[in-house]
């Protein structure tokens, strides 16, 4: 009984949260689901289409100097972690620790297209794009740019098949434009 109680008051404190985090997001489009209450992200490097579910437990962190970009339609597992940056450990005569100055290719930009599923536990690291109708595998750490509709996983990731023949994308592409038009 006190335990379904708190699983009440938890869901509800997570709704109340959502609703008021989402105007911190650069952009945030309609249907979109996530879990302020046990994740982190930094808001206002994150722009966010429609229809997306974000896991709990995430974690999608840029600088300043990269983006997280989100497109529509897309589903991740619990656990996700999106990482936009690095350190700068070239700096000669500094502890790691003491090195506070930006290389132009420590932090890129991460970019998600539409229709992605990103499952649980996926580490996505800065300077990706994950390509429309991409299928990440959980465990996954995705280091390079994955292509459209391709299935991946591995450490680092590698691409495992494809979900369909480049006839059947073709089709597939053609009928959700068709179903847009309808609506």
């Amino acid at each position: 009984m006190i335990f379904n109680l708190f699983n009440f008051f938890r869901k509800a404190l997570n709704v109340i949260l959502m609703a008021s985090a989402k105007k911190h997001f650069v952009s945030c489009g309609k249907s979109v689901k996530f879990f302020p209450l046990n994740s982190s992200f930094s808001y206002k490097t994150i722009s966010v289409g429609d229809c997306v579910y974000i896991g709990p437990n995430a974690n999608f962190n840029a600088s300043n100097y990269a983006k997280i970009i989100l497109g529509n339609k897309i589903m991740f597992g619990p656990g996700v972690h999106i990482s936009c940056g690095n350190h700068n450990f070239s700096t000669i005569g500094k502890y790691m620790y003491d090195v506070h100055e930006k290389l132009p290719d420590d932090d890129k930009t991460v970019t998600i297209e539409d229709d992605v599923w990103i499952g649980s536990n996926a580490i996505i690291l800065k300077g990706v794009t994950i390509g429309r109708g991409a299928v990440i595998g959980a465990g996954a750490v995705v280091t390079k740019d994955v292509p459209k509709y391709a299935v991946v996983g591995g450490i680092p990731a590698k691409v495992i098949k494809f979900r369909f023949t480049e006839e059947k994308i073709q089709k597939h592409e053609k009928e959700l434009k068709n179903n847009v038009l309808q609506k």
